[in-house]
């Protein structure tokens, strides 16, 4: 196998138009990918949102010993949304094939008994509800579009893609759309394009590089993503500088209701500047790289995760580090969490898929050789959430409500009530749903149901985006009231009319 290796800035180096591999590479790279995903959550779970706003601090030590991973699996199994999504996908092409449509890949994951949270939850809830792909991951739908989700579950898609950019791209447009739109879109694009240039070269300057192609450049995601390329280059010995950087110029979150007024961020373009950082000063070092990528803070097991998945596509499983092979290889034969298979039978399922892939997209695949078709990276259609919006305000109530109903006045053109549906009792798991009726400025517009089991709860209570920018009231009534039971509501967010949005620009 020839890989390509690193060269100076100022000699760029250029992708072949065929790359020759072997069997026996392609399948210990899809390996490595899978495995150091799954090392990467491990290794920063436990700091996860522990930090926000502020990086880990080099005296609080990060921990591994060789039962990590099983012992993780059996306490905390929630911790890997970052892989069992991934595996849900990668069953569905194995069931349906690989040109399963949108749906077949939402249903099934919207079924699944695993825990999830943000875009993911929202677009369950939505799918679950009637509202399907690509609307269920569509701002209008889903407040959470713009966050880190489907960017945490994009791997599979450059897994099974060697070389193949835009394949690995066509795959996100269908399957990342359900939960994503815009931003949080676009990191599951970038980030399945670095996976999949990283079969062909070890240069991370070009696998980051070509994996941002596809973003439209006027897109946020895609200025966040080159200016860290530039701080870097500008700071090339300090990823604490770099870090810095970022969020003096990219922090301010819009979208996710939970972080527009607080230090919480999951907002895609903010976590995958994390990765990023992680693997310019990683410098192909399989621990530092993940310890940078955790020590930024804020999702810091999945950030993680990706960059050690894209370094071991990089290393290959074989020449993963000494130290992280008795954990990995104690879980590789292991049902992973929430799904039929192990990672060793995912692993030889995405292998099976991507010799076809290579087949169907002009590549060759005769006896143990492999002939890769490298793909041109086209660029996507551009995308934004959250148009002609801006955060206004945000009023924590933490008030329950049983029998009165919740009156929200506000003034601007949108609203995000947060809440959810407790128990009176100890009861943890009930089939009860409350009915909710929503009524703006007078006129009931909206029945919202909210399942009080945590696997198909709604998200977040209710939300309107795009209304006249002007004076509202929201009234919510509690249709079906049981005294087991009471409607939590936590905040609510309100939007304003941004400043050169289309509204603004007609009164003018």
């Amino acid at each position: 196998m020839i890989l390509l290796t690193g060269c100076s800035h100022d000699e760029k180096q250029r992708l072949p138009v065929k790359f020759p591999l072997t069997k026996e590479a392609l399948r210990d790279k899809i390996k490595g990918g899978w495995a150091g995903q799954t090392i990467g959550c491990t290794y920063g779970g436990p700091t996860e949102f522990r930090f926000k706003g502020t990086m880990i601090q080099d005296y609080q030590p990060i921990v591994w010993y060789d039962d990590y991973i099983r012992e993780t699996f059996e306490a905390d199994p929630g911790l890997y949304d970052d892989v069992y999504l991934d595996l849900t996908f990668v069953e569905v092409m194995e069931r349906a094939g690989l040109d399963a449509p949108a749906d077949s890949f939402a249903l099934a994951f919207a079924h699944e008994d695993y825990k999830l949270w943000h875009a993911n939850q929202a677009a369950r809830y939505n799918i679950l509800n009637g509202i399907m792909p690509p609307a269920s991951g569509h701002w209008m739908n889903n407040p959470h579009a713009d966050d880190i989700d489907f960017q945490i579950e994009s791997d599979f898609a450059g897994l099974m893609t060697p070389g193949m950019i835009n394949t690995a791209a066509a795959i996100c447009d269908k399957i990342g759309h359900i939960t994503n739109y815009g931003d949080g879109w676009y990191g599951g694009v970038f980030m399945a394009g670095m996976y999949a240039t990283a079969f062909l070269t070890d240069d991370l300057e070009v696998i980051i590089e070509e994996g941002l192609k596809p973003i439209p450049p006027r897109s946020k995601f895609h200025q966040v993503i080159s200016d860290v390329i530039r701080w870097h280059r500008q700071y090339p010995d300090d990823w604490k500088q770099c870090w810095f950087e970022v969020e003096k110029n990219h922090t301010s979150e819009k979208g996710c209701p939970e972080g527009v007024f607080n230090a919480f961020n999951i907002d895609a373009s903010v976590n995958a500047a994390y990765v990023v950082i992680g693997l310019l000063y990683g410098e192909k070092d399989f621990t530092k790289t993940m310890e940078i990528a955790t020590r930024c803070g804020q999702d810091s097991d999945c950030n993680p995760a990706t960059a050690a998945g894209i370094l071991g596509v990089i290393l290959g499983y074989d020449h993963l580090p000494a130290n992280y092979k008795p954990a990995i290889e104690k879980v590789m034969d292991l049902k992973f969490p929430y799904s039929l298979y192990s990672l060793n039978e995912i692993c030889e399922m995405n292998f099976r898929q991507t010799l076809t892939l290579i087949n169907n997209n002009g590549g060759v695949v005769k006896g143990d050789s492999i002939l890769l078709a490298v793909q041109q990276p086209q660029l996507l259609r551009f995308e934004q959430s959250f148009e002609g919006m801006e955060p206004a305000k945000e009023l924590l109530v933490r008030k329950d409500f049983l029998n009165e109903p919740i009156t929200i006045p506000f003034t601007g053109n949108g609203i995000v009530v947060l809440g959810n549906v407790k128990s009176q009792c100890s009861e943890t798991t009930s089939d009860y749903c409350a009915l909710l009726d929503v009524y703006l400025d007078g006129k009931m517009i909206d029945q919202v149901k909210m399942p009080f089991d945590y696997i198909i709860r709604k998200y977040d209570i209710w939300h309107k985006y795009g209304m006249v920018n002007g004076d509202h009231v929201v009234q919510i009534r509690w249709r079906n009231p049981d005294p087991a039971f009471r409607i939590t509501l936590k905040s609510y967010v309100v939007y304003k009319e941004a400043p050169g949005s289309t509204e603004t620009m007609k009164k003018q």
